[in-house]
């Protein structure tokens, strides 16, 4: 199936995609900053460049994007139509490397909690403020 956009339009509609400070991530943040957490944003030096760094809890908050992290059984994310190869190996490349990213954050010693763009609903952003302060867990 062909492309309904031209090349020109599908670029400009993929360079505006974020990478950082998306709608979901700063809904996640502005829900953590006013329940007393204070975090540092995007550390470079650590694996994957976390969204949400807590020190004080040793604790890594990923805000995941349905469709660019292949978030399964969910209806935001379904393969395209067109060019679904490639994009079937981009989604692929993409949990891979989230999962190498977690396995080295976790041998350096941080718990590592994630967050879907289709679970921001309060009752799971309280889950998420709880796994972050609980130590047992991780």
């Amino acid at each position: 199936m062909a492309d309904v956009h031209s090349v020109a339009t599908r670029s400009y509609n993929m360079s505006q995609i974020r990478s950082k400070d998306t709608k979901p991530e700063i809904v996640v943040r502005k829900f953590l900053h006013k329940n007393g957490f204070r975090y540092r944003l995007h550390v470079n030096n650590l694996p994957g460049k976390p969204d949400i760094v807590l020190s004080k809890y040793k604790t890594i908050v990923f805000v995941q994007g349905c469709f660019w992290h292949g978030h399964e059984n969910c209806v935001k994310f379904r393969i395209p139509k067109t060019k679904t190869e490639w994009w079937a190996n981009k989604i692929l490349g993409n949990k891979t490397r989230d999962n190498l990213h977690r396995i080295n954050l976790e041998t350096a010693g941080w718990k590592v909690l994630y967050i879907w763009e289709c679970n921001l609903q309060l009752e799971q952003l309280i889950t998420l403020a709880n796994d972050i302060v609980d130590k047992e867990k991780g």
